[in-house]
């Protein structure tokens, strides 16, 4: 299971300049705000940070941002994926992402859903990262037990997540540094440069 953002899409780096425009145009107050909110989705986000009478100017802001950005892979994901499917391995997309985000995926990348299995998205769920429920389902869609899944993260909710869930956790430091993420994770990796079926199942 894969997250979206800073583990198969390079796209971190957009979403922080994003966030921290938003808290300038509405201050929350919250130090290092585009950091402390990522897992999260836009309606924990927006519930929790900002006045409800500012909620649509943000989502204005977001899908507006979302629409123009590109989503382009990381480097040796569509070889990882690709590895995966020949090997019979079923994959899920596990995204903290709105509907609007994945059809602006879906347009950049009209073969991404034949990787997967199923996608989660963020208004499936009720709880966000970090509780388990998206993992959960992701695992139940694919119809894996939770035991025998990988976790593939960066953000520090979405490893919590995916180890509360009880699956096997690989941090990627894309987002993170090595360091912030040592006990986080069961393996650590940069990218999937060079990363195999086999190192995914030492883990």
């Amino acid at each position: 299971m894969f997250d979206l953002d800073g583990v198969l899409l390079d796209t971190e780096g957009f979403y922080t300049q994003l966030w921290a425009h938003v808290d300038e145009c509405f201050p929350t107050g919250v130090p290092n705000f585009a950091q402390v909110i990522k897992g999260s989705n836009l309606e924990k986000i927006l519930n929790t940070y900002f006045a409800p009478e500012k909620h649509n100017d943000i989502v204005a802001m977001l899908h507006e941002f979302q629409k123009d950005m590109c989503y382009d892979f990381f480097e040796e994901v569509p070889r990882f994926l690709n590895d995966l499917k020949e090997a019979g391995i079923p994959m899920c997309v596990v995204t903290s992402s709105d509907d609007a985000k994945m059809q602006a995926v879906y347009a950049q990348h009209p073969h991404f859903t034949d990787y997967f299995d199923a996608i989660v998205v963020g208004n499936m769920v009720s709880r966000c990262k970090p509780d388990p429920e998206c993992f959960l389902m992701g695992a139940e869609r694919i119809g894996c037990d939770i035991a025998d899944c990988y976790v593939f993260e960066d953000s520090f909710s979405g490893l919590e997540a995916g180890k509360a869930a009880g699956a096997h956790v690989i941090a990627l430091a894309t987002t993170n540094s090595r360091e912030s993420l040592k006990g986080k994770a069961s393996k650590i990796i940069d990218d999937f440069v060079g990363f195999t079926i086999d190192d995914m199942l030492t883990v």
